[in-house]
This record gives C-alpha cells, sequence and structure tokens, in this order.
C-alpha cells in the first residue's frame, strides 16, 4: 500500500523510460511545425492564409486539454488514472501522421491536421500531469527538464529526417502528383511509428503509482461525466493560484511569437538565403530543408541545454532563469532575418535553442510547485489555454496585418517574433511563487 506523500525516488534512468513517450509525442510536434506550412504551400495555400489554415491546434488544444486534463482528475479505471489517455491520443496521432503526407487537398490536410492535433493534445496533458503524480516535489525539476530535453532530441529528428533521406541519395524536388515531397511522405509515417511505441513503452517500462485509499474515495465520491468536468474547470479557474495568473502574460507573448516563427521562419530563410518566393521552386525546397537542419541545431541545443538548466535553476529559481532564456531566445530570432548565408543561420539558433529548453520545462516548473496535486490534471489542462489562446490570436489576427503592417515580408515576422520574447522576459519576473522553504519556486537551499 502506498501512503499519502510516499511516492519513491526514482533514478535517472527510470526517469528517461518514464518520459521517452514524450520523444514520440514530441516527433509528431516537430513535424508539424517543419512540414505544416509548406504543405498547405504546395497544396496552393497564399502565405497569408497559413495562421487561418493552423487554426486546428490551438482550437482543439483550448477544447481538448483542459477538459481531458479534468476527467482524468478523475478517472479511476484498471489501466490508470492518465493510462487510458495516452493510448488513445497516441492511436489517433499515428493514423494523422501516417496520413497527412497523402492529402490531394487543402480541406483533406486541414481535416487530417485536426485528426492529429487531437490526438496529440489528447496525449499531452496527461503526460504532464504524470509526471508530477509520479515523482516527488523534490524531482520535479529533473522530471520536467527531461521532458524538455526529450522534446529537443524529438524535434531534432524530426526536422533533419527530410535532410538524412537527401544525404542518402534521395531527390529533394521528387514530388507527388499534389507538390508533396516524398521526404515528408517517408518522415511523417516514421513518425506514425514513434508516436505509438514510445508512449506504450514508458507507460509498460514505468507505470502509474495505484491510487491510495484517500484518492480512490475521493474520486469515488465527485461527480463524474462531462458537465461535472466542466464545472471543475470554472472552479479550478476561479480558484486559481496566484502565480499561475501571472504566467499567462508571460504565455501571451511567449506563444504568439513561437507560433508566428514556426509559421514564417521557412519563408524568411527563402527570401534572405535563397533569394525566393516560390513555394514550387527548387530553392523553396532547399529553404525547408535547411530550416529542418537549422531546426534540427537548435533543437540538439535545447536537448544539452535541459539538462545544464537543472542546476541553474535550483540556484537562482526557474523564473529568473526563464526570463535569461527567453531574452537569449528573441535576440535571435531578431538576427535571423539578417543572416543571408545558410552557415550564418546556426548561429543566433542556438540562441532559439535555449529559450526553447526553457520553454518546454521551466513553466512547468513553476506550475507544479503552485497548484493542489489532487487537480493537476485540470491545472495543466487550463495552463495549456495560455498556450493555445494566443496561438489562436497569432491565427485570426496575423493574416489582417501580414500585408499591411508588415508589408507581406515573413522577415519582417520574426522581428516581431524577437520583441514579444523581449516582452515575455518582463513578464516573468512578476511570476514570485514560492515553494515550501520560501524559496523561488525550482530553486532550492545552497545550505
Amino acid at each position: 500500500m502506498r501512503f499519502p506523500g510516499s511516492k519513491p525516488q526514482l533514478s535517472l534512468p527510470r526517469i528517461l523510460e518514464m518520459n521517452l513517450g514524450f520523444l514520440g509525442l514530441q516527433f509528431s510536434f516537430g513535424l508539424q511545425q517543419g512540414n505544416m506550412a509548406p504543405i498547405y504551400s504546395y497544396l496552393g495555400a497564399s502565405e497569408a492564409a497559413l495562421p487561418l489554415l493552423q487554426l486546428a491546434g490551438p482550437m482543439t488544444g483550448l477544447l481538448v486539454q483542459p477538459l481531458i486534463g479534468a476527467l482524468s482528475d478523475r478517472t479511476d479505471s484498471r489501466f490508470g488514472r492518465r493510462t487510458p489517455y495516452f493510448l488513445i491520443g497516441a492511436l489517433l496521432c499515428a493514423v494523422g501522421l501516417f496520413c497527412m503526407p497523402l492529402s490531394q487537398s487543402l480541406l483533406m490536410a486541414a481535416s487530417l491536421l485536426w485528426i492529429l492535433d487531437a490526438g496529440n493534445n489528447i496525449t499531452m496533458e496527461p503526460y504532464r500531469a504524470y509526471v508530477s503524480d509520479r515523482l516527488n516535489e523534490s524531482q520535479h525539476q529533473v522530471g520536467f527538464l527531461t521532458q524538455s530535453a526529450f522534446t529537443g532530441l524529438a524535434q531534432m529528428l524530426a526536422f533533419l529526417t527530410p535532410s538524412m533521406l537527401v544525404w542518402a541519395g534521395m531527390n529533394q524536388d521528387w514530388v507527388d502528383a499534389h507538390n508533396i515531397p516524398y521526404t515528408a511522405r517517408i518522415a511523417f509515417m516514421v513518425g506514425a511509428v514513434l508516436s505509438l511505441t514510445t508512449i506504450i513503452y514508458s507507460v509498460t517500462r514505468v507505470p502509474e503509482l495505484p491510487l491510495t485509499p484517500a484518492e480512490r474515495a475521493r474520486i469515488a465520491a465527485e461527480p463524474k461525466g462531462l458537465g461535472a468536468a466542466l464545472r471543475e474547470i470554472g472552479s479550478a479557474i476561479a480558484q486559481m493560484p496566484p502565480a499561475m495568473r501571472k504566467l499567462a502574460v508571460m504565455s501571451l507573448f511567449q506563444w504568439y511569437a513561437m507560433a508566428a516563427y514556426w509559421n514564417y521562419v521557412i519563408y524568411s530563410i527563402g527570401r534572405s538565403v535563397y533569394g525566393t518566393a516560390d513555394a514550387t521552386s527548387s530553392g523553396f525546397h532547399a529553404a525547408v530543408l535547411t530550416n529542418g537542419e537549422m531546426a534540427a541545431w537548435y533543437n540538439g541545443v535545447a536537448f544539452v541545454a535541459a539538462f545544464a538548466m537543472v542546476p541553474v535553476a535550483r540556484r537562482i529559481g526557474a523564473a529568473s532563469l526563464h526570463a535569461l532564456c527567453l531574452t537569449l531566445a528573441g535576440a535571435g530570432m531578431l538576427a535571423l532575418p539578417h543572416m543571408a548565408d545558410k552557415w550564418m543561420l546556426f548561429v543566433p539558433a542556438i540562441g532559439i535553442g535555449i529559450g526553447w529548453a526553457s520553454i518546454m520545462g521551466n513553466p512547468y516548473v513553476i506550475l507544479a510547485g503552485s497548484i493542489p496535486p489532487e487537480r493537476t490534471g485540470v491545472y495543466m489542462g487550463i495552463f495549456n489555454m495560455m498556450i493555445v489562446v494566443p496561438m489562436l490570436l497569432f491565427s485570426v489576427t496575423l493574416p489582417l496585418v501580414y500585408e499591411p503592417w508588415l508589408a507581406g515580408d515573413p522577415r519582417h515576422v520574426l522581428t516581431l517574433c524577437g520583441l514579444l520574447m523581449f516582452a515575455a522576459a518582463i513578464a516573468v519576473f512578476r511570476v514570485r511563487a514560492r515553494n515550501a522553504d520560501g524559496l523561488p519556486v525550482g530553486a532550492t537551499d545552497p545550505a
């Protein structure tokens, strides 16, 4: 029998095993970030319309993650509290990935993106809650930064896979009847296998802890069903901890910038390095591959930086560290449009990689130390609303300003991204969450 507060300490290899499923999940996100905008362009979409076509991600996140988080908090099944959601989401994700590069129209691609994002979102927040459930608070830092490290590794591999296929002898201009390169088709199918197998491995090797009698009694006493879950979301929002409210301002700037960056960086590289805006040209295909290589580089930086951040965060706190990392990311985004040679792109990408490592780890450390354990799932889902709402704002507002304010130039979009990252760094200093020892969340007493 497990008693409250008696979570066993896990070794680093076990923490790596429990987070391996995040590699498959983030491989999927990396494929979306690097390929969805080009796929839409291959199928005839205009640059200004790209944000609207990307609505599937933020919309499904807004609707699905808080609901799944609330439901998983109240689930007591023989498979566990979070595991059923991992498996259902992983299966949907695999189907979406396998079919996406076979798209024959914008409607088909957009519809498959809804399926793919639904699968990703069903899995994501229960996975975050699983780490918080499974580890003692003293291990939250290493648990979430390990997820951040796997995010960097997975996205590095996802972005690099098409270039690796070209290096192996595939023609970068070999496309199907709908202009989608076969390199993208193979990469997505590899992602379908990874997303399913890694999650199954993680939940098999490091299963959830059995619920205590008190936890089972609490879950049994709570109302069930969709209406109860929606009421729980509303109640949790009304009782949201102050630190979490302050994180919302940071998230607004941070995630608007990331959404804009992912959508327009390829088009910026196409103009600054390859001198083309034509999505069917060989130069644009080269820009897609170059972005993949650059993104693989900054995700590799993120993989290393995530582990290096653990002792720094323990000393200065997660919020201060995150502000520093966001500043480096903003500097990288400001510099990127001015790089005219391919090799030069990899220098500002270092700052972006450090920022990305922090984005995927430190805010969750702050959050996990600020919320009640019995509501971890719903608060992780609500926190995702602070991610997807800025993305929704991006999808709605960027098409309105792309031509009149940004001159229809994706390089100006990246400049905007850099400024927004600076604003996010300033906003995160407002977070003054404290742990039980009175230290900033994520910091430990050096004595």
